[in-house]
């Protein structure tokens, strides 16, 4: 039970990279492609708890691509 208990708060605690790069003022590095990829796999001491949003930040950016290919051309 407790191991369960310990998964279920590492989700919630890593929250939606997709979500919080876009929605989040300076949480992102502007408009780019796969933007909450990028944020997952940033450079910080919760890079071990974010990977797990990983795979669904994946998803949700490549379902949001035609929308960053509207406001790009991206660098």
């Amino acid at each position: 039970m407790r191991v369960i208990l310990v998964v279920v708060m590492a989700l919630l605690l890593s929250g939606c990279g997709s979500i919080i790069s876009r929605a989040i003022p300076g949480q992102g590095h502007g408009n780019q492609y796969y933007p909450g990829v990028q944020w997952d796999v940033r450079d910080s001491s919760w890079r071990y708890i974010t990977v797990l949003d990983l795979p669904f930040s994946l998803v949700f950016d490549t379902l949001l691509l035609p929308l960053d290919a509207h406001h790009g051309p991206y660098e």
